[in-house]
């Protein structure tokens, strides 16, 4: 969409260090909520393949690849001198029939993808705001790194979005593009948008087992479209596209209290997630509502 090889499309801005480093703690889903195809370190959940640790059984129904025979048996078990007929006529010493059949319930590891997108405009230019945000992507990094959880940042400024943190696992890679991220100018919230859908879209098609969570923080006041729309409909349009196709977004409200309009909560609401409003907005808080969002699955 945009050209992000210019090297000096963020010229003019203030450079904002990372913010201090914490202890993470451990992200966990709820068991029994999701169902994905492969594996991952962080979360249990259900999946349908053959592989992971078999915790139950359920009536298989039509679904009848993964059997299991304990189960089966035990439900088979208290009929069988009825079917002594049918144990005589197959010559079996057994007698099922599909109402006995019962599949095997698995749970496996699955990985967080925590996207997170910045508005880093004058509209919210307190380099405290972004000292946090760097603190926190890089906490989850460093408890990311052996667990196979992706951490990435779009930034949308002046014209335009970039992407400073393709999704990795990398506290290396992390620590380099963290490292000079200047705020100032206009406020691009329909490019950050569709970078983050379009990112979190490609992330899903490349790895089918990721959990994708969206982190925005704005004030949720547009001033720069993409397109012929204006920019507040522009933006609720796209936002509308994220909640249908159920991605899990976190909207953080970075406009003072004293002026906020509810244009963050409104975008909130059009994507279908929670809106916090942090007026005191520290790194550790952050990752606690990453936290807390990803426990809620």
């Amino acid at each position: 969409m945009f050209n992000n090889s210019d090297a000096y499309w963020w010229e003019g801005g203030k450079k904002v260090e990372a913010g201090e480093q914490f202890a993470p703690r451990k992200l966990q889903t709820n068991l029994d909520k999701l169902t994905r195809k492969h594996a991952g370190r962080r979360s249990r959940t259900r999946t349908d393949r053959k592989r992971g640790h078999y915790i139950q059984a359920r009536p298989a129904g039509n679904k009848t690849d993964d059997i299991a025979f304990d189960a089966t048996l035990r439900a088979a078990a208290p009929f069988q001198k009825q079917r002594a007929e049918q144990l005589k006529e197959s010559g079996m010493a057994y007698a099922l029939k599909k109402s006995d059949l019962y599949r095997k319930i698995r749970v496996r590891r699955t990985a967080n993808l925590i996207l997170f997108v910045v508005d880093a405009s004058w509209s919210m230019a307190v380099s405290e705001r972004m000292n946090a945000t760097k603190g926190a992507i890089m906490s989850l990094l460093t408890d990311a790194y052996q667990r196979r959880d992706r951490v990435g940042l779009i930034v949308f400024q002046k014209d335009r979005a970039s992407m400073i943190l393709p999704p990795t696992n990398s506290v290396t890679l992390a620590t380099k593009a963290l490292a000079n991220i200047p705020v100032g100018g206009k406020t691009p919230l329909s490019a950050g948008l569709i970078l983050a859908y379009d990112t979190i879209k490609r992330e899903k098609t490349l790895h089918p087992d990721i959990v994708p969570l969206m982190i925005l923080l704005t004030d949720g006041a547009g001033n720069v479209s993409v397109g012929s729309l204006p920019p507040q409909e522009e933006g609720n349009r796209i936002a509308d596209q994220f909640k249908s196709e159920h991605i899990k977004t976190v909207t953080i409200n970075m406009e003072h209290v004293a002026f906020d309009q509810g244009l963050a909560s409104k975008l909130a609401e059009r994507m279908g997630g929670p809106c916090y409003s942090l007026g005191q907005l520290r790194a550790e808080l952050l990752y606690d509502t990453v936290k807390k969002e990803i426990g809620d699955r």
